[in-house]
């Protein structure tokens, strides 16, 4: 059996004298405790060394997509093909399949293979001579950089900085978007303040004034593409009785103009947005899922970048924005912030207020797990997102259900959750304890008492003796 090897320096093919050994696959690692040992299971057949580190990192990215490179397609045809009979172990069950294909080589990968490889890594100095230890370090480190560089030149969706400048331009869209219509509605409101009061809705307002012009023309101007049929019915009654100043022709197209800006500036900003959730949905896709575009571009955003977002721990992550407040909650040794920018997130929103901090610790959790998912992983589905938030859904559901049940009786019942008071009992001081003259007992004071009592009864009884010996004499 032959065995390839791929190393930052070049490629390896070994020859496996012992192949009994294979079989014992957990006890495999002791036959390589030593080089003399580890030369008795496999031996040096053939090493081609990379001229350079640009041949390096086409040998390894063709690798990492599972291709023969032209180096690699040499070596096979010139020292593998002779023996075409043995079997060759590699490290990757997908290159086994394309050097079957294109060459008819027989390829073979088990556990035990893995294990051989892992072995041979441990004895690799010593296996692989001519190879001094310090310059295979340095062509690691060396094919580690350019692998990494070429990762972050060739993959242009996970550049996060776009999301970073299309936050930021969204955020002050909006500012400028709110002191335009404000400035419309106050200035046109001069002419025409009944309007105001009847289209509220920012975007519909900019357009009626922009097709109206000076309110006379109101009743001839047909609204229905803008408005619905009841508010152009008030729009136009309400022309009819305005308190509005008469204005000029030139007020009126400086207003138009103004107008022309804000619904420009709407349309725009809504390109971005639907730009915004593209991105989002390319680069953090299980973000996204977890606490929406908008929640997960300020969040990366706020920490710089995509894999800054990964460092943080999860009760970062929780806090993210609202730092001030934590800070002076350390300071005047008050309660810290429950949560930040992800109390904009739909599930926070929707939960009542005592839930609010359990709902945001357990979303923070999972966006943190979210976020390295997508800044580390390979994949850029967002399954794992989805089954989060079910996940979260529905332990949401437990919460506003208060699911504490009884555990005896129907089981139906809720259990009674009594509100928790402090009851404190309050002593008051006895001061005949200070009184140095002895005091009688209780005892003797009880019979004093009961000796009094009957007197009275008794006294009754003679008197009414006398009586009746007294009638009975007369």
């Amino acid at each position: 059996m032959l065995v390839l090897f791929e190393t930052a320096a070049g490629y390896a093919i070994f020859k496996v004298l012992n192949e009994s050994k294979l079989q014992q696959v957990d006890s495999l690692y002791k036959e390589f405790e030593t080089p003399e040992k580890a030369n008795k299971i496999v031996k040096l057949k053939h090493f081609e060394k990379f001229q350079d580190t640009t041949e390096a990192l086409a040998a390894a990215t063709a690798l990492v997509e599972g291709k023969i490179s032209k180096s690699l397609k040499k070596i096979l045809k010139k020292v593998v093909a002779k023996e075409a009979h043995e079997e060759l172990a590699i490290s990757d069950a997908k290159l086994g399949g394309v050097i079957k294909d294109k060459l008819d080589l027989n390829c073979v990968y088990s556990p035990a293979v893995a294990e051989l490889m892992r072995c041979i890594r441990s004895q690799m100095e010593s296996l692989i001579s001519g190879l001094p230890p310090r310059e295979m370090s340095a062509m690691s480190l060396g094919l580690a950089h350019s692998l990494s560089r070429y990762k972050l030149k060739f993959s242009p969706d996970k550049v996060d900085t776009m999301i970073v400048q299309a936050i930021s331009l969204l955020d002050d869209l909006d500012k400028e978007l709110n002191n335009y219509i404000m400035r419309c509605r106050e200035w046109y409101g001069w002419h025409f303040p009944e309007l105001g009061k009847v289209v509220t809705d920012n975007l519909a307002y900019c357009k009626t004034v922009l097709k109206v012009g000076d309110r006379t023309n109101v009743s001839s101007t047909d609204l229905s593409e803008i408005l619905p049929e009841e508010i152009e019915a008030e729009v136009k009654l309400a022309a009819e009785i305005s308190m509005g100043t008469e204005v000029s022709e030139q007020d009126i197209d400086n207003i138009r103009h103004l107008c022309d800006q804000v619904i420009e500036i709407s349309e725009y900003r809504a390109q971005l947005y639907d730009y915004l959730k593209n991105r989002m949905m390319a680069i953090a896709p299980n973000l996204t899922v977890m606490v929406g575009e908008l929640v997960g571009a300020r969040l990366i955003s706020h920490a710089g970048s995509l894999l800054n977002l990964a460092k943080h721990p999860a009760s970062t992550v929780q806090i993210l924005g609202a730092e001030k407040a934590l800070f002076r909650a350390l300071k005047t040794r008050k309660d810290t912030p429950k949560y930040g920018l992800i109390y904009h997130a739909s599930l926070v929103g929707q939960t009542t207020a005592k839930n609010k901090g359990k709902i945001s610790r357990m979303l923070a959790a999972k966006a943190a797990l979210a976020i390295r998912y997508d800044a580390l992983g390979e994949d850029t589905n967002a399954e794992m997102g989805a089954e989060n938030r079910a996940k979260l859904e529905a332990r949401l559901r437990h919460l506003e259900d208060k699911g504490i049940r009884r555990i005896s009786g129907t089981g139906k019942a809720m259990a009674r959750a009594d509100k928790y008071q402090h009851k404190s009992e309050v002593r008051i001081y006895d001061p005949s304890g200070d009184s140095t003259i002895p005091s009688t007992s209780k005892k003797r004071k009880i019979e004093e008492v009961e000796e009094e009592t009957p007197e009275p009864t008794s006294e009754k009884k003679k008197k009414k003796k006398k009586k009746v010996k007294e009638e009975e004499d007369e």
